[in-house]
């Protein structure tokens, strides 16, 4: 299903991204101006993961259930993973940010903490590339 791999696609560029760019910049600001700026990156992501993200749990759930395989099983345990360690770690540290507690020390936790879901969200595209293209 090519919506399926689109989604899955654009999580990985984004968190790929979120990694290597995004994260590791927080580190270089002020906790002043890291504390300011953490109000609206964070709304302004939202607006972008929180689609994709909904609609990937939602794609892979109706593929899994319309016909099961292990391999969709396995990509759907991959994205309750990745919801997990989103808002249980993630989502906390940001947290952090926005309530001015521990600013930088959060700032390098989220660098530690999203490997979890760069290689979670990588495995899903790959799986999800791999049914793509050994489907007729």
């Amino acid at each position: 299903m090519l919506a399926k791999l689109i989604i899955d696609f654009g999580l990985v560029i984004l968190i790929w991204m979120t990694q290597l760019v995004v994260y590791p910049s927080f580190t270089y600001f002020a906790e002043n101006d890291l504390f300011r700026w953490h109000s609206k990156y964070t709304t302004a992501v939202s607006i972008i993961v929180m689609p994709l993200m909904l609609g990937q749990l939602g794609i892979h759930g109706y593929s899994l259930y319309n016909e099961f395989s292990w391999l969709k099983s396995i990509a759907l345990l991959l994205i309750v993973l990745t919801w997990i360690n989103t808002f249980f770690f993630a989502v906390p540290l940001h947290n952090n940010i926005g309530e001015g507690k521990e600013v930088l020390t959060a700032a390098k936790s989220l660098v530690n903490v999203n490997w979890y879901r760069t290689v979670l969200w990588t495995g899903i595209f790959l799986l999800s590339l791999y049914e793509y293209l050994k489907t007729p």
